[in-house]
């Protein structure tokens, strides 16, 4: 993750987004997933398993949210923590209080800072004097967590591979641009299929380019975006804070709706995928949302499982290291069995 020296805690690590972060170290975090994911059926109605145990989490939600409330609430308490529920409108975040206070502040109360922001420079601000892991649960900018879980979720299910073909139907939106951090640093072949005049942020789709192992792509006909696709994903064509622009919207995206017509162009295997809430009729069709190829409600689920992963990471490194060690020890034990 990445790190910010922080004047009390100088080796602390945030999870703002992608940048400066390597492929080893995301696998890594998938792998811990995939043993918390196992460990959580293994320990239902147990509290064996607790590696942050009367830890606290401070988690400001300037946003609606239900994915992400819940996932990383019930993830601290599944975990051993405690976690406190802040809107950011009634604590006043840069304008009741400094975003420069708010972090030194909850430093001396906290262990960790989970934020749902508008402005992606506040959660940099609060990172930059918070003496405690941040974590990015959604900006204007990014929704690092929730791709972190899509990309878990193709990997946990085998579809991952430097050969994958992910293609994002939609908006160049907050998702979007996390896809394309995340493809500048694992080698895969990601599309991102919009209109004109809706494309991802600039700055982010260079650098990514700049840096990418694999191919990163825009192409403003859908059809030929999904040609051979292994993931068709897509997000609602208006998002919190531009329902104004709804109506143009739809008139708009009316042609990037994925859909039977648009999945015929894909693999005959190709899953589909939905960072929710979802609109049947709009950016998605009632029968591929609830049909066979639908992933949408397991990569829903693995938001809780990769978030712990990443708050066992973050907040008990200790124990995250020790994993990792008994993983690469037994791997070792049971390549010279064979």
């Amino acid at each position: 993750m990445s790190q910010h020296q922080a004047k009390n805690n100088p080796q602390k690590r945030d999870f703002l987004g992608f940048t400066g972060l390597d492929a080893g170290k995301i696998i890594e975090l998938f792998d811990y997933a995939l043993y918390i994911k196992q460990k959580r059926e293994e320990n239902r109605g147990s509290n064996d398993f607790r590696p942050i145990r009367n830890k606290t989490v401070a988690m400001i939600f300037s946003k609606p949210s239900l994915r992400t409330r819940v996932s990383f609430e019930l993830g601290v308490y599944e975990l051993g923590g405690h976690a406190i529920s802040l809107e950011g409108k009634s604590i006043g975040v840069g304008e009741r209080e400094s975003v420069e206070d708010i972090a030194r502040l909850l430093s001396r109360y906290n262990d960790a800072i989970v934020a749902r922001l508008h402005d992606h420079k506040i959660i940099e601000t609060l990172a930059a004097h918070a003496d405690i892991p941040v974590i990015n649960a959604l900006t204007d900018l990014s929704h690092p967590c929730q791709v972190l879980a899509d990309a878990f979720t193709l990997y946990e299910k085998g579809v991952w591979s430097e050969e994958t073909r992910v293609v994002f139907v939609g908006d160049g939106n907050n998702v979007a641009n996390s896809w394309i951090e995340l493809a500048g640093i694992l080698p895969f072949h990601f599309v991102l299929t919009c209109p004109p005049g809706y494309m991802p942020d600039e700055t982010l789709l260079k650098q990514a380019r700049s840096n990418a192992k694999g191919t990163i792509e825009i192409v403003h006909d859908p059809f030929e975006a999904v040609r051979n696709a292994d993931v068709l994903y897509t997000d609602v064509w208006t998002s919190m804070g531009q329902e104004e622009e709804a109506a143009e919207r739809l008139r708009i995206f009316k042609d990037y709706q994925i859909n039977g017509n648009l999945m015929s162009e894909a693999k005959p295997s190709a899953v589909v995928m939905h960072c929710m809430p979802a609109h049947r009729g709009q950016e998605i069709s009632a029968e591929v949302m609830d049909g066979p190829q639908s992933i949408i409600i397991d990569e829903a689920e693995n938001r809780l499982h990769v978030q712990k992963a990443l708050m066992v990471k973050l907040m008990n490194h200790d124990e995250y290291r020790k994993f990792h060690l008994t993983h690469r020890l037994l791997s070792v034990a049971n390549s010279l069995k064979a």
